[in-house]
C-alpha cells in the first residue's frame, strides 16, 4: 500500500437513498476535491468544518453537496479526509466518483481506510477489528462488546500484562550479559507470581470466548421435544406471532423453521424442530434426522414436554438421550393450563423445570428471563472484557501455552531458554494489538471489510 497515494470509495451502502457520502482520504485529499469544488476555495478552510457547493465537471454540474473537511492529523485516518455528501443517486455517486479518479485519486481497496489508521497508529489492529464488528452488529449486546473494544478495553488489559512480561525479559536478557559471573537479576519468585496472574487472566479471557462468539454471532437454541409437545405453539408465544403452523396433529413440523429472538439485547437464533420419536414415514425420518443434527450443533437446548401426557420414565429417558456436552439444556413443562393444582405440584422436576403454558401464553416472560439468565449466567454486566474474535482466541492459546513452559523451566532451565519461551508469549500477544504483524495477516483481516471502511 503506497500511503502517498489518495485513496476514494463510496462510505454509505450502495443502492439509491436520500443521500450517499464518498470518502477520500491521502495526502491530496483536499487538493483533488478542490478542484471539483465550485465554493469556497477548501485549501483555505479549517479542519472540521462543512461547506456548500456544487461538484462541477467543467462546467457541467454533477450536484449540489456539503462537503466535509478533517485536517490530518484530525481524522479517523490521521490523513487528510474529505466527505461528500451528495444525492443518492447510483448515477451521480458514480459520476463523482470516476471525476475525483480522474483528478488524482484511486479506488480505495476493501478496509483500506481502517489500514491506514491503523498503520498510522490512530489505532490498534484489535481495535481495528472491532470497526468491522461494530458495523456488523445486530443486537445491543454485540453492539455493546464492539464498542468496548473499539474504545481499548482489551488492548489496554493486554498492554498491562506484556508490559509486566517486558520488565522481566530485559531482566534476563541482562543475566545472559553476565552469564560468566552468573548474576541473577530476575527474581524467579516474582517471575512465578507474575506468570501465575498473567496466566489466570488470559484463562479468563479464553473462557470468556463461548459467550462472546455467542453474543457477535447469536446464540444458537433449539427447541425440540416429543410430537404434539407444542413446540411451534412455543416459538409463537416467543415470537408473539405466528410463525409455525399449529396442529392437534403429531407430526405436523417436518422441517426445522428459524427465526431470531432478542432477549435484553441478545440475539437467540431459534429453531423449531420436527417432534421426536420413532418416524412413521422416509419424510419425517429425515425431518428426525435434522433435528437431532440441529441439537448437536446448538448451545442451548429448550427440551419442551406435555406436562399431561409425559410419563417419568419417558421424560427421564429423553433428557439422558439428549443432554449433551457443551449444551445448555432447558426444562420447560407445557400445557400445565389442563392440570390442577395438585397434578402441577406432582410434576418431575418440578424444581428445574419452568411451568408454561404456550397455548395462552402463560409464563412466557418467566421462560424468556430463563433463557437469558441460562446463556448468560452472570457474565455479562457491562464491564466485562469478552473475547469473540477467533483470531484473538488462538493468539491467547498460544500465549498461555508458551507461559506454562517458562513455569516448567523457571526453576530447571538456563535464562536463555526462559527468555525464549517470554518471548514467544510476548509475540503471541503482541499478534493481537498488532504490535506484531506481517502482511498476510493484515491482508486476512482487512480484506474482509466493506470497501468504503
Amino acid at each position: 500500500m503506497n500511503k502517498e497515494e489518495t485513496i476514494v470509495a463510496l462510505a454509505t451502502p450502495s443502492g439509491t437513498g436520500a443521500i450517499g457520502v464518498i470518502r477520500l482520504s491521502g495526502p491530496d485529499a483536499i487538493v483533488i476535491a478542490n478542484k471539483v469544488f465550485s465554493g469556497k476555495d477548501l485549501t483555505q478552510q479549517a479542519s472540521h468544518t462543512i461547506h456548500f457547493g456544487n461538484i462541477v465537471d467543467g462546467d457541467i454540474i454533477l450536484d449540489e453537496v456539503l462537503v466535509s473537511l478533517f485536517v490530518a492529523p484530525r481524522s479517523y485516518t490521521r490523513e487528510n479526509v474529505v466527505e461528500i455528501s451528495c444525492h443518492g443517486s447510483a448515477f451521480i455517486i458514480e459520476s463523482i466518483i470516476k471525476l475525483l479518479i480522474k483528478n488524482g485519486a484511486r479506488s480505495a481497496k476493501a478496509g483500506e481506510f481502517t489500514l491506514r489508521a491503523f498503520l498510522n497508529g490512530q489505532m490498534d489492529l484489535s481495535q481495528a477489528e472491532a470497526v468491522a464488528d461494530l458495523i456488523a452488529s445486530n443486537s445491543k449486546a454485540s453492539q455493546q462488546v464492539a464498542l468496548q473494544q473499539l474504545r481499548g478495553g482489551f488492548s489496554s488489559q493486554l498492554q498491562t500484562l506484556r508490559d509486566q512480561l517486558v520488565q522481566f525479559a530485559s531482566l534476563i536478557e541482562l543475566e545472559l550479559d553476565f552469564a560468566e559471573e552468573d548474576v541473577e537479576f530476575a527474581n524467579r519468585d516474582q517471575l512465578k507470581k507474575l506468570i501465575y496472574e498473567i496466566t489466570r487472566v488470559i484463562t479468563s479471557l479464553i473462557q470468556s470466548f463461548e459467550l462472546g462468539n455467542a453474543i457477535k454471532m447469536g446464540i444458537n437454541t433449539v427447541i425440540a421435544g416429543r410430537p404434539n409437545a407444542g413446540k411451534s405453539t412455543l416459538l409463537n408465544a416467543l415470537l408473539n406471532e405466528e410463525r409455525a403452523i399449529v396442529s392437534h396433529i403429531p407430526g405436523t413440523t417436518r422441517d426445522t423453521i428459524e427465526e431470531v429472538l432478542n432477549i435484553r439485547g441478545i440475539n437467540f437464533r431459534l429453531t423449531d424442530t420436527a417432534g421426536i420419536r420413532e418416524a412413521t414415514d422416509a419424510i419425517e425420518k429425515i425431518g428426525v434426522e435434522r433435528t437431532m443434527e440441529k441439537i448437536s450443533q446448538s448451545a442451548m437446548l429448550i427440551y419442551v414436554f406435555d406436562a399431561e401426557q409425559i410419563t417419568i420414565e419417558e421424560l427421564n429417558n429423553d433428557i439422558e438421550n439428549l443432554q449433551k456436552p457443551g449444551i445448555n439444556m432447558l426444562l420447560v413443562a407445557n400445557k400445565i393450563d389442563l392440570l390442577s393444582p395438585e397434578q402441577l405440584l406432582a410434576l418431575p422436576h418440578t424444581q428445574s423445570a419452568v411451568l408454561i403454558s404456550a397455548k395462552e401464553k402463560r409464563h412466557i416472560d418467566e421462560l424468556k428471563h430463563k433463557i437469558y439468565s441460562t446463556a448468560v449466567k452472570d457474565q455479562l454486566s457491562g464491564n466485562e472484557i469478552l473475547v469473540t474474535n477467533i483470531r484473538h482466541l488462538e493468539a491467547l492459546q498460544k500465549t498461555e501455552e508458551a507461559l506454562a513452559r517458562v513455569l516448567d523451566g523457571i526453576d530447571t532451565v538456563t535464562s536463555d531458554f526462559l527468555s525464549m519461551d517470554i518471548k514467544q508469549a510476548l509475540h503471541y500477544l503482541g499478534e493481537i494489538t498488532g504490535a506484531v504483524t506481517t502482511d498476510d495477516l493484515l491482508e486476512n483481516i482487512f480484506s474482509k471489510f466493506c470497501i468504503g471502511k
